[in-house]
């Protein structure tokens, strides 16, 4: 440092310590080599001493070499044959190795064409994936196993196709058999049904007593028998019940469903088969334009409706994913809604009771089938309340054509019964009951006409087809006899009130008719005590529940006899004009023919006799039939009398009319219908025998 700081004789100094320092090294040096001298000539010394034997080394090794190479030779070419060899042992265990590696892909190659050629595509694809993923990445590098792995892609695609080509024949085959499959499910659900029912009837005495009654007794002996037959003819047949599986073969959707799984094209198969369902769910769906005509119409629609039905519940419950309970609850309630439209629209069209009884069967056999299947069918029964309306509506037409049948047929007489085997025949039709005409000996004469019986033979068995109705809507007793009583009304209340009172109106009814027509009322408006009692033993519900409906016979028939009290008025008064228009007076006679006119005499006949008739009507009815007539006699007299056109009346015409107002006051005097106090009837009279 002092030298680079350029101290005064830094230099010189430093380069006196150096040279001091260098011979120091020298001395140790030399020191060093001075004791190492005499080993290295004693080293060279030996090295001279070994130079002779090494030549001597040398010579022998040169002599061993040259023989051992002569020795050697053979060896050599030995050895290199052995190393050949081994070459060509190492190259076959080579090739073995690789072939072993090559035989197992060709022999999957192998076994996946063998099952592309027997259809067992699923397995193929099982095949394939072991060979893209196992084998052929083990001998990638031979060309043969690019070629299989160019073919796989085009193998695939052939299955998808063809699996989808054998999907397409699937879904023909269960459009074709769906009806069928809908017919069996539905007969099936029918039987089953038809059993419970039976064993219900079993187990409810009381009810299997009031269900036989009358004629019920006869239809339920006709249906067990029946029934009992069926069940035999299914224990005989049992192995011949036949299953959606047993009609129509599900594995090409199976194939096809694992097939586009493992090709990761699963959601596409499920959109596609879902689509393709739909469409054939709008052509199942889609009615004939005569299927209103036929109830096979109905049951060719309806099977094929259950057949699609069956199908996708069978597909939701052995499939995972390709339908759901989502999508078939969506398709159902579509359908649901286009079933109701459509039965709303045709069974419109029928005019046929028992072509709508029929459909509603029908529908119970369908909805019950359907909710077997856990499909919801709430709304079909309340569109059977909509038919039931229109069931009734062609009942009432029905049975208003049977009530003018009847009507056109009966005599209007009294029922004549010769023996007690005729009287009990009528009163096993109709609920006669007279102690005084039980006490007359035969033959003798019933008060209602041959209708009466008729027309309540008739109620009883609208009561029957209304019930037939009813029956296997899942209803209380109490609802069902709500709904008969109902029906009942409208066939007393409109239909046969309607009947009668267009029976009453019609010209040729006369006044005998409209008398036993009235007799007629009265006897089945009594009668409507026992249609209520056979509608509650039906139902078994008693008459004494709040809720019971009554029948309104009363009032039907009530204006049904008012109507005809009154056209009994009308025609009176019409036949009293008639012989009033035959009156030829002549005004300016100088004296009166000493006897009353003749046309009056046939007219108080007349009445006479007709009167004679209102016996059998109520004393009320009759009187005042008798006093309008009086009264209408007396003011077309009085007109005639007191008429306009009459200039001049002689002495003569006076006292011929006076006979005949004379003749009048007599007929009122002898009482044609008993129950007048005192001179009432004469009062008629009183203001033109004052004129």
């Amino acid at each position: 440092r002092s030298v680079y700081d350029d101290q005064p004789n830094a230099h010189q100094r430093f380069m006196e310590k150096l040279d001091a320092c260098i011979r120091n090294h020298d001395r140790e040096i030399e020191k060093m080599c001075n004791f190492h001298h005499q080993g290295f000539v004693d080293a060279i010394t030996e090295l001279l001493k070994v130079r002779a034997d090494a030549e001597k080394l040398k010579v022998q090794v040169t002599d061993t070499n040259r023989r051992l190479q002569d020795a050697g030779k053979e060896v050599i070419a030995q050895t290199e044959e052995i190393i050949r060899c081994r070459v060509q042992q190492r190259n076959i265990t080579t090739v073995v190795e690789k072939l072993q590696l090559c035989l197992p892909v060709l022999e999957m190659y192998s076994k996946l064409k063998e099952q592309m050629n027997v259809k067992r595509y699923y397995s193929a694809l099982k095949t394939m994936e072991q060979l893209e993923n196992l084998y052929l990445p083990r001998v990638s590098q031979y060309r043969f196993c690019q070629i299989m792995i160019e073919n796989l892609p085009k193998l695939r695609e052939e299955i998808k196709e063809i699996s989808m080509s054998d999907l397409k024949d699937f879904l023909e085959s269960i459009r074709k058999h769906s009806d069928r499959i809908g017919e069996t499910a539905m007969k099936q659900a029918q039987q089953q049904k038809t059993f419970s029912t039976i064993l219900q009837k079993q187990n409810n005495v009381n009810y299997g007593r009031n269900m036989r009654l009358g004629r019920s007794r006869i239809l339920e002996s006709k249906n067990e028998i029946t029934l009992k037959r069926t069940f035999e003819d299914d224990d005989e047949h049992e192995e011949e019940v036949l299953t959606a599986q047993d009609l129509v073969d599900f594995s090409p959707v199976y194939r096809c469903l694992h097939i586009y799984s493992v090709l990761g094209d699963g959601e596409i198969f499920e959109n596609y088969y879902r689509k393709q369902r739909r469409k054939q769910a709008r052509l199942v769906l889609q009615p004939q334009s005569s299927m209103h005509e036929t109830v096979e119409g109905y049951r060719r629609y309806f099977s094929q409706i259950v057949g699609f039905f069956v199908v996708e519940d069978h597909i939701l419950h052995v499939t995972q994913g390709l339908v759901t309970r989502t999508y078939t609850d969506e398709l159902w309630n579509m359908a649901l809604s286009k079933i109701i439209a459509v039965l709303r629209t045709h069974s419109s069209y029928c005019s046929d009771p028992d072509l709508v009884l029929e459909l509603k069967n029908l529908i119970v056999v369908f909805a019950d089938t359907l909710q077997g299947y856990g499909f919801p069918v709430n709304r079909l029964f309340d569109l059977l309340f909509e038919i039931r309306d229109q069931y009734n509506e062609t009942l009432l037409k029905k049975w208003s054509g049977l009530f003018r049948d009847i009507f056109e047929a009966d005599n209007y007489s009294p029922i004549p019964v010769a023996n007690e085997e005729e009287y009990k025949i009528v009163i096993s039709k109709f609920p006669f009951q007279d102690p005084e005409l039980d006490k007359q000996s035969f033959p003798k004469k019933l008060p209602m006409s041959q209708s009466v019986p008729q027309i309540y033979i008739q109620v009883k068995e609208f009561i029957y087809a209304s019930l037939k109705f009813s029956e296997s809507l899942h209803r209380s007793s109490t609802e069902i006899d709500d709904m008969l009583r109902k029906s009942t009304n409208l066939l007393l209340t409109r239909t046969l009130s309607s009947c009668l009172q267009n029976l009453i109106k019609k010209p040729h009814i006369g006044l005998t008719e409209l008398v036993q027509i009235i007799i007629n009322t009265t006897h089945l408006e009594q009668a409507c005590k026992y249609l209520e009692d056979f509608i509650s033993n039906i139902t078994n519900i008693s008459q004494v529940t709040v809720h019971t409906s009554r029948l309104y016979g009363l009032s039907t028939f009530k204006d049904a006899r008012h109507a005809a009290e009154g056209e009994i008025y009308t025609k009176l008064n019409q036949k009293i004009d008639e012989f009033i228009q035959i009156a030829d007076y002549d005004w300016t006679m100088s004296e009166s023919d000493g006897r009353a006119s003749g046309y009056l005499m046939d007219l108080i006949n007349f009445l006479r006799s007709t009167f004679q008739v209102f016996t059998h009507l109520p004393g009320k009815v009759a009187q005042t039939a008798c006093m309008s007539a009086c009264q209408h006699l007396s003011t077309s007299l009085l007109q005639m009398l007191l008429d306009t056109e009459l200039k001049q009346i002689s002495m003569g015409a006076i006292q011929q009319f006076n006979l005949d107002v004379i003749q009048c006051e007599l007929f009122a005097s002898s009482e044609p219908v008993p129950g007048f106090q005192g001179d009432t009837l004469q009062l008629a009279f009183i203001d033109l025998r004052q004129v």
